[in-house]
């Protein structure tokens, strides 16, 4: 199964998509901000990652420009309670745009189309 990596500084939001997520068979890595993030994907790249925003340390815009850099394969998906985000250009370069939620179903949707949408080579 597809191994998605979290990025989320708020533990039980943090353990509530991890749950959620291993119910709907996918393999989930925990990271607290950017930094641990990038670490994370150095060590071995996901095939998707839930990005919040307002992060310590390391922000999700300046963690998704930074992974972006490295590696444009792997899907993003930013997760985050503003939704003011989502017109910035600063934001356009992710793969999907999710406001929080306590139903996952978007989140859990939106997944589920990016890595059925693309490609088998990645």
């Amino acid at each position: 199964m597809p191994t998605i990596l979290i990025v989320e500084d708020n533990k039980n939001q943090r353990l509530l998509y991890q749950e959620e997520l291993q119910r709907e068979g996918y393999t989930t890595v925990m990271a607290f901000d950017g930094k641990d993030a990038l670490e994370k994907v150095r060590e071995e790249p996901p095939d998707l990652i839930i990005l919040d925003i307002n992060m310590p340390r390391m922000d999700g815009i300046e963690t998704m420009g930074k992974i972006l850099s490295q590696n444009k394969q792997i899907p993003i998906i930013i997760n985050t309670a503003y939704s003011s985000y989502q017109n910035s250009f600063m934001t356009w370069a992710a793969d999907a745009y999710v406001v929080k939620s306590s139903d996952l179903s978007e989140l859990k949707n939106k997944i589920k189309k990016i890595l059925t949408d693309r490609p088998k080579d990645f």
